[in-house]
């Protein structure tokens, strides 16, 4: 959307309102965004968003007792929640994002949607939120303290109530936020608003109400560290999920998010093992750091060989260069050039049973793939398994890192600049996002009064 689009929508952003403990568990799903039925084409769309993301990673833009909610699968490699708010409640579904910390939903019946037409989210099917329909609706005021949360600083910018001669009578409302993620982008402005999960109500949450967005199907949910994050509006003490399979995308399975917020104090959850978050990088202009899960990532095995990596790349520095972040909003795996090419290159020494296809690398943007077709045994890769500090390792199953594509071709599922997609994605930020693809069936914890992160893989449906 072009610029004077996006002030022409934030100009009107006022005519569309009037003046004015326990554990829960929700229900999480594949959200899909790609209605290609092409095998090549589908991969390399999911190549291109995952680059996308990993872009918008690593250089940010600024501008009691238990309940369950399920988690649903969607094409595009996301997967979504519902939620309810407002008084009556109204329910939207929402995409999990652990990379990023804000909360909003489509908002009026006025909210547009450019390139948001999918194969499952048609653009007049997108549900939004209707304030005007909700008793318990109220815009944040330019001095409320959360105005500021949007935007990462201490200070507001209240130009009409610093000019006014009684300042505590200002009814300036809160800026209208624009915010950009690695595909798209949205605006509109902030809300009070009660969220309602299941029979507990929270009023005063802090939620966004956009009018407009490119290419963002749904709602976000943002889970990362940041003060308008889910886990903190909520004072969660851990939340926790379970990736499906990619194969159940779109249907109506679900596995379970669980927020816990009255969790028994350094108490392991029987069958984890655990990896302690890294201290976030504090980088002057990339605020969103801040707002990322880092862990350490000690080394990475091919077939039980050591792939050598400089280790600059495996710990976040004090610009913010390096380390490892987990982003449920990512797709594939990304990996710097310089993790990546040593990793690929282990993988085509090792592979000794297949040729490579590299026409199917042209055509779907990951490498290396090879030729699998015709083979009388069950396909055999090395294993990939990634090291991590605390001990605790992920051992990926094999089809969390190679994906067959039409009838003959098999490709490693991690991507990184000149990999394919658009744009460069450069050496700044995380050097490895670990995607939601490489963590299907396996239990993921957040330990957030703990600072640790909790792994385990199990079957999720």
């Amino acid at each position: 959307m072009s610029p004077p689009c996006v002030l022409c929508f934030l100009s009107f952003l006022l005519c569309i309102f009037p003046i004015i403990s326990s554990t829960l568990h929700l229900q999480l799903t594949q959200f899909h965004t790609n209605p290609s039925r092409d095998p090549y084409q589908t991969l390399n769309h999911i190549v291109s968003s995952s680059l996308a993301r990993a872009h918008h990673l690593k250089k940010p833009q600024t501008s009691a007792s238990p309940t369950t909610t399920p988690l649903f699968s969607r094409s595009y490699g996301g997967y979504s929640i519902s939620l309810s708010f407002g008084t009556p409640p109204q329910t939207l579904p929402f995409v999990m994002d652990t990379g990023s910390d804000f909360v909003w939903f489509p908002c009026t019946h006025r909210y547009v949607c450019k390139n948001c037409s999918f194969s499952t989210s048609p653009k007049s099917n997108i549900s939004s939120f209707i304030p005007k329909e909700s008793s318990s609706t109220k815009i944040v005021g330019c001095q409320n303290p959360k105005c500021s949360w949007i935007r990462n600083t201490n200070t507001t910018q209240c130009d009409e109530c610093e000019n006014n001669s009684t300042p505590q009578n200002c009814t300036q409302i809160c800026p209208p936020y624009l915010i950009l993620y690695g595909s798209g982008s949205t605006g509109g402005v902030a809300l009070s608003e009660t969220l309602n999960l299941g029979d507990k109500t929270v009023p005063d949450f802090l939620v966004g109400c956009s009018v407009f967005s490119s290419r963002q199907p749904a709602g976000i949910a943002g889970f990362g560290r940041g003060l308008p994050s889910l886990p903190t509006q909520l004072k969660l003490d851990k939340f926790s999920y379970c990736l499906m399979s990619r194969r159940f995308d779109d249907s109506t399975s679900s596995s379970t998010l669980i927020l816990d917020s009255n969790s028994d104090f350094d108490k392991k959850t029987n069958g984890l093992t655990y990896t302690p978050f890294l201290k976030n990088p504090i980088v002057q202009g990339k605020e969103a750091f801040k707002v990322y899960y880092y862990i350490g990532l000690r080394k990475i095995t091919v077939g039980g060989s050591h792939v050598k990596i400089p280790y600059k790349y495996l710990s976040p520095g004090n610009d913010g260069d390096g380390g490892t972040v987990v982003d449920s909003g990512s797709t594939f795996t990304f990996m710097a050039r310089e993790i990546f090419d040593p990793v690929a290159e282990e993988f085509v020494k090792q592979v000794k049973n297949y040729s490579r296809a590299r026409g199917v690398e042209v055509l779907t943007g990951l490498r290396p793939c090879f030729n699998v077709k015709g083979g009388e045994k069950p396909m055999e890769f090395p294993e990939m398994r990634l090291h991590l500090k605390g001990g605790a390792e992920i051992a990926l199953p094999l089809e969390n890192y190679f994906a067959v594509v039409g009838d003959g071709a098999a490709c490693l599922t991690v991507v990184t600049v000149g990999g394919g997609g658009e744009g460069e994605v450069g050496h700044s930020g995380p050097a490895v996002i670990l995607g939601s693809f490489q963590m299907q069936n396996y239990y993921v914890e957040y330990d957030l009064r703990n600072e640790r992160l909790g792994l385990k893989q199990q079957l999720c449906i």
